[in-house]
């Protein structure tokens, strides 16, 4: 969906990162990068990108220039709700499908782990107790 609202997946995914951050947390581009686990100049290319666009705005410290702060602009916000609006509405849709493929998921890893309790995984011989 992020595609077709004309965003890259990590643009959409840093501009959810900005609006999701914890009150009080500032969007430096360092906490930002680690985030996302992106590198600096990773990051900062995504950020030229959305600025570009009208999307996201720089602005930096008056104490301390070398902090620069990210803000999400009208546009941004708008954008981020209509992927998201879209989103809702797939999830409502697919959510029963969703659900019942992450409970089959889970069955399997349960199944996985209760297997591997009774073989050593090294030699496959019986571990005691078990």
């Amino acid at each position: 969906m992020a595609r077709a609202a004309g965003l890259e997946p990590q643009h959409y995914l840093l501009l959810l990162t900005v609006r999701g951050l914890p009150e009080g947390e500032e969007s430096t581009i360092r906490v930002l990068a680690e985030r996302l686990a992106l590198k600096h100049h990773s990051t900062v290319e995504l950020i030229d990108r959305l600025e570009a666009h009208g999307y996201v705005r720089r602005t930096r410290e008056r104490e301390d220039r070398r902090r620069v702060l990210i803000s999400l602009l009208p546009r941004g916000e708008r954008i981020l709700e209509q992927v998201a609006r879209h989103r809702i509405t797939e999830l409502r849709a697919n959510g029963e499908e969703l659900v019942r493929a992450i409970a089959h998921l889970l069955e399997k890893r349960r199944n996985s782990v209760r297997g591997g309790r009774k073989n050593s995984p090294r030699t496959g011989a019986r571990k005691k107790g078990g």
